[in-house]
């Protein structure tokens, strides 16, 4: 039975991006791109927002505020290029452009829970807010982990993660700083139907 990881990016308050700023934050360190290339080749789950972003980095479209790639930002591109790659989306046509990219148009819960079950490889998200709060809401996260960037984002910070999600409560089984800036926590997730104290959500 394959594992399903919900894989973040964040500043502290919880954003995935922000406006004008580059990849990353421009604080990655040589530890945490170290413990990225050490990462498990793993099957990559996105919607159609996120495979539009991406693949436009792909082909070269460099990031809104920026004159070129940072050769961070690059490695990371040519990585997700040569992975695997399934994309969820009714908008989307096919033959998908970007490389290793398979289009299921399938309810993105549903299609999951069946590779769960009939995997035995790491599917991992990336991006993709709208399609992790489904997954995790569904009960299908085995993983649930955040790297977070020490930057406030108040005033651009985009892309708000935790906006719509349910109560969750979380069992850490890792954590780690890289770089002695960069925090990473890991958790088993278990979706809650109403407070501790009882009261419905």
């Amino acid at each position: 039975m394959s594992e399903l990881l919900v894989d973040f990016i964040t500043s502290l308050d919880g954003c995935a991006s922000g406006e004008g700023w580059p990849g990353f934050w421009g604080l990655e360190g040589p530890e945490y791109l170290a413990w990225l290339g050490e990462q498990p080749e793993v099957t990559y789950l996105m919607g159609a927002n996120t495979y539009r972003l991406m693949s436009g980095f792909a082909a070269g479209e460099v990031p809104s505020g920026q004159d070129e790639f940072r050769p961070e930002e690059e490695a990371s591109v040519d990585e997700l290029s040569q992975a695997s790659k399934v994309v969820f989306s009714s908008s989307l046509e096919e033959p998908l452009t970007w490389a290793n990219s398979t289009l299921v148009r399938d309810d993105a819960v549903e299609a999951v829970r069946a590779m769960k079950s009939s995997g035995s490889g790491l599917l991992s998200t990336i991006g993709s807010l709208s399609l992790s709060r489904s997954l995790l809401r569904a009960g299908l996260v085995d993983r649930f982990r955040v790297v977070m960037f020490p930057v406030i984002t108040g005033a651009t910070g985009e892309e708000r993660i935790y906006d719509g999600y349910p109560d969750v409560a979380l069992e850490m089984i890792e954590h780690r700083t890289f770089d002695g800036r960069i925090q990473l926590v890991e958790y088993k997730p278990r979706v809650l139907e109403h407070s501790p104290l009882g009261v419905p959500a």
